[in-house]
């Protein structure tokens, strides 16, 4: 137990340092360009965070949650185009649209595990973004549909130091939610399931409960950050839902560290800037992006933040996953 006191302090100083970067960034960011990627980074992060709870703290794999980003899109932008909801309405409609698709399917989908439940998530986010592209009346189709701006409270958001501090307050909102619910009863029992389903159902943990909790609070996160990303962008396209954004938000994870929510942060900002830096390798710049993910991955096998964490420790990388789960090997 006194090994988890230091852990959860860091937690939530590390959430006091993300509040102090969020706050002075701004001061270094030169132009509407650089506060661009900011927005991007915060949104993608709020998705990756969902995200690793359900695959770095418990275990289940998911390569499609872009079908849920990309469901909180559409509604945001269908119910605000073609039936003139209000955006903060139409936002609450696609997240509990969302989480009521997200909680029909998790019993059965989570019963699957391994390759066969990657497959099976993989599925639906392709019956997802296959939906989008079909449906042309409403969706706009393969040519996509524009988005009216965001209003709150009666004031339209404008600007993109507006957009920041939006962005930069759900981020802090999210990050302090996923610590809490880490160091919670809940949290222990998600990690608990990752290290052995067997074992947990044996000291009373209902699994299948908690892993379709956790599915359903990744999905409802995914679809809010499309709605506000929809708003943001003012115009959107099935790619949002589509395979490759996939795979995109699970390397983020896996970069920035399993089980490690300031992992999800580094990882979302990382893959957020990195293809940005590399557009000057013209036509070779996706191979270099491949090269400098192998590297990491070999060097790293933890992710980012996790390893760079033991290494300050004096500790080997080991194992992804909580270390709670391996008392001996946190010992070391």
């Amino acid at each position: 137990m006194k090994s988890l006191l230091p852990a959860s302090w860091a937690r939530h100083a590390g959430l006091l340092v993300l509040a102090l970067i969020l706050a002075l960034l701004p001061l270094a960011l030169p132009n509407a360009y650089y506060f661009d990627v900011a927005i991007r980074i915060a949104l993608n992060a709020i998705v990756v965070i969902g995200l690793n709870l359900l695959m770095g703290y418990t275990g289940q794999i998911s390569l499609g949650h872009a079908g849920f980003f990309g469901l909180g899109a559409y509604f945001s932008a269908v119910l605000t185009t073609h039936y003139n909801w209000p955006p903060l309405a139409a936002m609450a409609a696609g997240a509990a649209a969302t989480g009521l698709l997200a909680f029909a399917l998790a019993r059965p989908v989570l019963k699957l595990k391994g390759h066969t439940l990657a497959m099976a998530t993989l599925g639906l986010g392709i019956i997802i973004s296959i939906v989008i592209n079909n449906e042309t009346q409403w969706t706009g189709g393969p040519d996509g549909i524009a988005v009216p701006p965001l209003g709150l409270g009666g004031m339209e958001i404008a600007g993109e130091h507006a957009w920041y501090v939006l962005a930069a307050l759900l981020l802090l909102l999210v990050t302090w939610c996923a610590l809490n619910l880490i160091d919670s009863p809940v949290g222990r029992a998600l990690q608990a399931i990752h290290g052995s389903e067997v074992a947990s159902r044996v000291v009373g943990i209902d699994t299948t409960r908690f892993k379709v909790r956790v599915f359903v609070l990744s999905a409802v996160l995914a679809s809010i950050a499309g709605s506000i990303s929809a708003h943001y962008i003012g115009f959107i396209t099935p790619n949002l839902a589509g395979f490759f954004h996939s795979i995109e938000l699970v390397t983020m994870v896996v970069v920035g560290g399993m089980a490690s929510v300031f992992g999800s942060i580094v990882g979302a900002a990382l893959l957020t800037v990195l293809p940005q830096l590399l557009s000057a390798f013209e036509g070779w710049e996706i191979v270099v992006f491949g090269v400098i993910l192998m590297a990491t991955m070999i060097l790293m096998p933890r992710g980012l933040v996790p390893s760079l964490a033991q290494r300050l420790r004096g500790r080997r990388p080991g194992r992804s996953g909580p270390e709670l789960l391996h008392p001996k090997k946190a010992q070391g």
